[in-house]
């Protein structure tokens, strides 16, 4: 097929990468010329704008950005893409935002004659490389199944999660979830810790037992305890302190909308927002670890 990508970056790039193996032919834009080269030499065409790619013939058009200003003014902006493509151009939106945005994006969208899905993902830079994120899409069962093919050459496990904008519903549920239990699991490490067990014995007991849970036994946050994970590479590369502070900032201003508490998602969005003024942004979000061990 014939794909547009717009945003190249730790996540887009890869992705766009894994379309180029699949065999599609890509038109890609992002302000990185950097970015772009990389793809152009692996056999993709640069475009010079959003409007550019509406306009190049494409069947689809992907778009992985930071935040619902930056989606809104690619696809809403006077030279946006809905300004410049056709009708019948089916829009996939991977960037994680809140549900309010991309439902509103998505009827827009209607109203210019392109179907269009949000479809988030997880698993990191690493799924991403490997081909192997999960897609939580919302979008009607039609649109879904006419992506599904494509999403496939990016990601392992496709989830239909029901209307526009549910795929960001399932993903901010799913972040806040995670942020909470990794404060959780930082914290039981630390206490057994400093009570005077040794952290892969507790990791061991923790994870046999009812207080299992993935940011225990997959993403342990005690150095050493599990091998692959960040902790154990001075929590470099993963997903970054300020990454989860944003999805927690999403599940909190779409929790406003609903008038739904968020209590514990509320103290994690504050843990980390302190965590993050001190300098650890760019740390793995696990590294949330240091709060309790009193670490710089």
């Amino acid at each position: 097929m014939h794909i547009g990508f717009l945003g190249l970056g730790n996540m887009g790039g890869p992705m766009a990468h894994n379309l180029l193996k699949a065999g599609h032919q890509l038109y890609v834009f992002d302000v990185s010329a950097t970015a772009v080269a990389g793809l152009t030499a692996a056999g993709a065409q640069e475009a010079t704008s959003a409007g550019a790619i509406a306009k190049a013939g494409v069947e689809v058009i992907i778009t992985m950005l930071p935040a619902a200003t930056h989606v809104r003014e690619v696809y809403l902006g006077d030279d946006g893409l809905l300004a410049n493509v056709q009708p019948g151009v089916l829009l996939i939106d991977s960037s994680t935002i809140d549900p309010m945005s991309a439902r509103e994006v998505a009827a827009a969208a209607a109203k210019n004659g392109n179907p269009m899905i949000d479809a988030p993902v997880s698993g990191g830079t690493v799924g991403a490389a490997a081909g192997t994120l999960t897609f939580m899409v919302g979008g009607s069962e039609a649109d879904f199944q006419k992506a599904q093919p494509i999403l496939a050459a990016m990601g392992k496990n496709i989830v239909h999660c029901g209307d526009c904008g549910n795929g960001q519903v399932a993903k901010v549920a799913n972040n806040m979830l995670l942020g909470i239990s990794m404060i959780g699991a930082a914290e039981a490490m630390s206490l057994g810790v400093a009570l005077g067990m040794d952290a892969k014995v507790l990791a061991g007991v923790i994870n046999s037992s009812s207080g299992r849970c993935w940011s225990s036994e997959i993403y342990n946050p005690f150095p050493g305890v599990v091998e692959s994970s960040p902790a154990s590479r001075g929590y470099s590369g993963g997903f970054g302190t300020d990454l989860m502070l944003k999805d927690l900032g999403l599940a909190s201003e779409a929790a406003k909308q609903v008038r739904q508490p968020v209590i514990l998602g509320a103290l994690a969005q504050q843990l980390y927002q302190a965590f993050s003024m001190q300098g650890n942004g760019m740390l793995d979000f696990s590294a949330i670890i240091k709060l309790y061990r009193q670490e710089n």
